[in-house]
């Protein structure tokens, strides 16, 4: 077994029909041909809907009834054999050019049923015509149904049913008259008469299942939205009919999608008996091809190409019908007719202004134009070039440009940054200093007497190296410190005296006497900076605290700290008042006490202060004081 249980929404019309192959072996069962189309719209697409699918499903099913209503056989599966596409592009010149694709898919399989009274009907059912169909309710949730009828053993078991085998793609548009060929077709030769009739439903009251089962009569229809009804699908002035011939005709007056249903009588030609009717669904497109024919390309056209060749490149933006002709007349004595938007290229003679003009359906009564102008003084190359790459020092910008046919007026330079975008005249280059190390997209704009202009932009690189010496800081006598240099590539301190290496980024430093070491740091590029670190020797290892300070703002001793010398490691700084209360507790001796307890100024006093501390050999050392604040 194959389950199908999605919402084809893509399937859009049908028919199912048979051919007698003759009898079997033993003479008792007719060989059947079952032969089911379905008709697709190509260009539909799923999305994010869910349980849809927009391909041919395959196999598909089919069931055979009895008049009664039993069925003789099980389900029978039809295999894909085939598939066909259709198109059609709508060839008016004086319409919008709208096109329609859609394909057919041939499913067959082979029965055996032997002839009975009444005969058998073949059906295959499936759900879901599609979305915002015009005529009918509810049309996602709609089902289908095609069927076809064996006569029985009482008229002509051995019928060859007529079936449609025009199968072509249309374009129709609203407000025009169109015909179609729906004629069908009989290998027998029997009499056909033609209807417009109603769109069946699948009779399983909406549910989405591909797989439906429903025996005959088959008389549930679709439900049409008035006024639309089988015999009045599309509406129109006038309305949709249907010849003896099977040639459909009407002049439709809304756009949207259709269902329509034909209906085949077909009658023994040599009888006249009634041998079965046979239907095919399917969905027409009604489009708007209305359209203001408009005659558009751009007003100036500008060859201020590099090349100094004279051909122009020419577009066409046109609003016009897939068969449109367009009439250019270039205003150098020459002029073209072509049937297509396609770019086209055109040889001037020389520079120059000339007039241009297009005429779209040149000599129709659905006609525009639209004339131009064209400057065609070609021959301007931009460029430049740069010196330098580093942050800081003065890049220098060299204009390269030249202009074959004509005069450079005006060069206008963007550096990239915030700084204003400098317009300089005349030749030469310019200069510009960049404060930080980026990538800058600097632009060049020239223009010329010939009212040419035209930019050209590069990335420019600038590298910067961010030289760091290290903090300026205390160091006991004899006590050993690495310098921590870094920013850069190569570097390069000065004086040398202490140092164990001033060509590497952190030597390491011995000294007993304050100094200052200067460092120079550059990168591959060449570019360079400068730091310096001061270094201060004190006896130690040791804590020096002040006795007292002042926080009055005036920013002199306005908060009380330590100077530690030779300590590594701070493990409390604790200062408390003259009841035991301590209010203030921190390790970083850099910020040190504000002189404030709880957001408010502390009172002039006398603190009392303790810290604790572990020395570059590994010593704790631990000290205690008093500091007297004064206002």
């Amino acid at each position: 077994m194959f389950p199908i249980c999605a919402a084809g929404y893509h399937i859009i019309g049908g028919e199912i029909y048979y051919k007698t192959l003759g009898l079997n072996r033993d003479n008792t069962r007719y060989r059947y041909l079952i032969t089911l189309k379905l008709y697709r719209d190509a260009d539909f697409t799923c999305g994010d809907r869910q349980g849809c699918i927009d391909r041919f499903e395959n196999p598909v099913t089919a069931n055979i009834y009895t008049v009664s209503g039993a069925r003789p056989i099980s389900t029978v599966y039809l295999t894909m054999r085939d598939t066909k596409p259709m198109r059609d592009t709508l060839k008016n010149p004086c319409l919008a050019p709208k096109s329609q694709h859609l394909e057919v898919a041939f499913y067959s399989d082979t029965i055996e049923l032997p002839a009975i009274n009444g005969g058998y009907f073949i059906a295959s059912q499936r759900c879901c015509r599609g979305e915002k169909i015009t005529n009918i309710y509810d049309s996602e949730h709609e089902g289908s149904t095609y069927y076809t009828i064996i006569p029985g053993s009482e008229s002509k078991p051995y019928n060859n049913s007529a079936y449609f085998d025009k199968d072509t793609s249309i374009i129709i548009c609203n407000a025009l008259p169109f015909t179609l060929d729906y004629a069908a077709y009989d290998e027998d030769g029997d009499s056909l008469t033609y209807s417009l009739c109603n769109a069946l439903t699948d009779g399983t009251n909406n549910q989405s299942d591909n797989s439906s089962v429903t025996p005959p009569p088959y008389n549930q229809t679709v439900r049409y939205i008035p006024p639309y009804a089988g015999a009045n699908p599309v509406g129109g002035n006038p309305r949709m009919s249907i010849s003896n011939k099977g040639l459909i005709s009407c002049t439709p007056d809304k756009p949207g999608k259709y269902v329509i249903t034909v209906c085949v009588n077909e009658y023994d030609r040599a009888t006249g008996a009634f041998l079965g009717t046979h239907s095919k669904d399917i969905l027409l497109t009604i489009f708007d091809c209305q359209t203001k024919i408009t005659a558009k390309f751009p007003p100036v056209i500008m060859n201020c190409a590099e090349s100094p060749a004279f051909d122009i490149p020419i577009s066409n933006s046109s609003i016009a019908g897939f068969t449109s002709a367009y009439l250019w007349t270039f205003g150098d004595g020459t002029d073209t007719v072509t049937n297509s938007q396609t770019l086209f290229y055109h040889q001037y003679p020389d520079t120059g202004v000339y007039k241009i003009k297009l005429v779209v359906n040149p000599g129709l009564a659905c006609t525009d134009s639209l004339e131009g102008v064209v400057h065609n003084y070609p021959g301007l190359k931009v460029g430049f070039t740069t010196e330098g790459l580093c942050k800081g020092e003065q890049i220098r910008f060299n204009d390269t440009s030249s202009y074959l046919y004509g005069h450079i007026v005006s060069k206008q330079w963007d550096f990239g940054n915030s700084d204003p975008v400098s317009i300089f005249r005349g030749e030469g280059g310019v200069s510009h200093v960049y404060n930080a190390g980026n990538t800058y997209p600097v632009s060049l704009t020239i223009k010329t007497d010939n009212i040419c202009e035209r930019t050209v932009t590069k990335d420019l690189k600038i590298y910067e190296v961010k030289p760091f010496a290290g903090n300026d800081t205390i160091l006991a006598k004899g006590q050993q410190l690495v310098l921590p240099g870094s920013g850069g590539d190569f570097y390069s301190w000065t004086p040398t005296e202490g140092l164990s290496n001033p060509s590497v980024a952190q030597p390491l430093v011995t000294g007993n006497k304050d100094i200052t070491y200067y460092l120079k740091v550059s990168d591959r590029q060449g570019c360079f900076g400068y730091d310096s670190i001061n270094i201060k020797y004190y006896t130690g290892p040791e804590i020096y605290v002040p006795t007292a300070f002042s926080p009055n703002g005036d920013g002199q001793n306005d908060r009380f700290r330590f100077i530690p010398v030779g300590i590594t490691t701070y493990k409390f700084f604790r200062i408390f008042n003259r009841w035991g209360v301590e209010i203030y507790s921190s390790p970083d001796y850099k910020t040190g006490w504000d002189g404030t307890y709880k957001g408010d100024p502390a009172p002039v006093d006398t603190y009392i202060w303790i810290l604790q501390g572990v020395d570059f050999n590994g010593k704790e050392i631990m000290k205690r004081g008093t500091v007297t604040l004064i206002r």
